[in-house]
């Protein structure tokens, strides 16, 4: 159980462990010994934040206007800075460093497995994105590399190289007990992001438009779908905030990353967030304007698969694939440590870090998730639904609560108006966006 306000929590292992205010000078101590840098913490966080969700956000502008999409993304990456600056200050606040044990603090137990369930799904949620971009476009990466008469062969079974790509790739470096192991990948991640948004930026010009999609059509009747559009609405514009949520929701690791910062602050961890979240939306924009330009209203919902109509053997498209194939590989077990967390917290109430439910957690995850991502036919139906629902919790919702609940500042304060507003946001965002979705799903049927 938690402690008084004054208590300090602490990463050991695998797990956290409440620290009394008399040793909090020996914490210091520790943590500048084992921190990480700035720079390090920049890069693992924009390694959670970045993944498969800018691989959607091209079919977001599409479906919102250039203008509506950048305002949409501008609002949903400021309203995260500014959810993550609550978090941080009831860090300061309680003592507390675990995103559960917030919930836990604002209400009992049941507030620690609500939000420990929600961590769970969200996870479990964006790692079959994840993988479902692994089996869509591993066949291709590989098959494009060589001779055309390759046919039949068994890497070409989307199933099959995924399962192995899990258990040769995936599951190893997912069994790893902290998260600071995989601090040294999240650079070489994020090379990978800029590089995919360099090439989207220079395929632009490589691509005609109109785009030759019916050659026994007259091309010069469709030379209106290259003007592009400054605002869309639409019943597939539902899917637009969701997406962005999803691919700004990063808030399950920034407490962990917190722990390990060297001479970690809340002032220090906020200018981690703000260089990360800017970063992110600067790849963002960028890539999403280039691929809505590329294709304009036929864009796909996941980007890469529009190249192979038209660019089907590029070396670039190529190289890029598999580039974002490591960058997908490289955030699956970053993601897999929050939501293994939430599942041991849910199961058991020992601290004590134990191999043996360690591994069992560890396959039972990424058993579902393999699942999910061979049986989702769609990306945005992970994408719409997740990001409508735990996502817009965890990023709007949770803080601007616990926030409410724990902090004794009167309801007219500053930060209590922002956080009225947050969950506000947050819950006339899910709840409309989850039920246009469900219509078009049900007038599409």
């Amino acid at each position: 159980m938690l402690k008084n306000d004054a208590n300090y929590s602490v990463q050991t292992g695998s797990e956290y462990e409440p620290i009394g205010e008399e040793s909090r000078p020996l914490l210091e101590q520790r943590v500048q010994a084992r921190g990480a840098s700035f720079w390090s913490s920049a890069f693992n966080l924009m390694n959670a934040i970045m993944g498969s969700g800018i691989l959607g956000l091209s079919y977001a502008m599409a479906n919102t206007g250039i203008i509506g999409f950048s305002i949409l993304l501008l609002a949903v990456s400021s309203l995260a800075v500014y959810s993550i600056h609550l978090l941080l200050l009831l860090c300061d606040k309680t003592g507390i460093n675990s995103y559960e044990a917030l919930g836990e603090r604002a209400f009992n137990r049941p507030g620690k497995i609500l939000v420990a369930c929600t961590i769970l799904i969200q996870n479990i949620g964006a790692m079959s994105t994840y993988l479902f971009i692994l089996k869509s476009e591993m066949p291709a990466a590989i098959t494009g590399f060589m001779s055309s008469e390759t046919t039949g062969k068994w890497f070409e079974n989307d199933v099959t190289l995924l399962i192995l790509v899990t258990l040769i790739v995936v599951l190893p470096l997912a069994l790893l007990p902290k998260i600071g192991f995989l601090g040294y990948t999240s650079s070489l991640a994020f090379i990978f992001m800029l590089f995919f948004t360099v090439v989207v930026v220079v395929k632009k010009w490589s691509i005609p438009c109109p785009l030759p999609i019916n050659s026994t059509v007259n091309l010069s009747l469709n030379t209106s779908e290259c003007t592009p559009q400054m605002f869309v609405i639409s019943s597939k514009s539902a899917y637009a905030v969701p997406t962005m949520a999803f691919s700004f929701l990063c808030h399950t690791a920034v407490l962990p990353i917190y722990c390990e910062l060297h001479r970690p602050t809340k002032q220090r961890m906020q200018n981690v967030t703000n260089v990360s979240i800017f970063l992110s939306f600067v790849v963002y924009m960028i890539s999403a304007l280039f691929g809505y330009l590329t294709f304009y209203t036929h864009v796909e919902s996941e980007l890469l698969l529009g190249y192979d109509t038209y660019l089907p053997r590029d070396v670039l498209v190529m190289s890029v694939r598999l580039a974002i194939l490591l960058a997908v590989l490289l955030t699956v077990p970053l993601i897999h440590f929050p939501a293994r967390k939430a599942m041991l917290m849910l199961c058991r109430g020992e601290r004590e870090f134990s191999w043996l439910s360690h591994t069992l957690s560890c396959f039972f995850i990424l058993t579902l998730v393999l699942l999910l991502a061979i049986f989702v036919p769609d990306i945005r139906n992970v994408f719409g639904v997740v990001g409508s629902t735990t996502s817009t919790c965890l990023l709007f919702v949770y803080p601007g609560m616990f926030y409410l609940r724990i902090s004794s500042e009167p309801i007219r304060s500053l930060n209590s108006a922002g956080a009225v507003i947050l969950m506000a946001i947050g819950l006339v965002v899910g709840v409309l966006s989850l039920c246009v979705i469900i219509i078009s799903w049900v007038q599409g049927s």
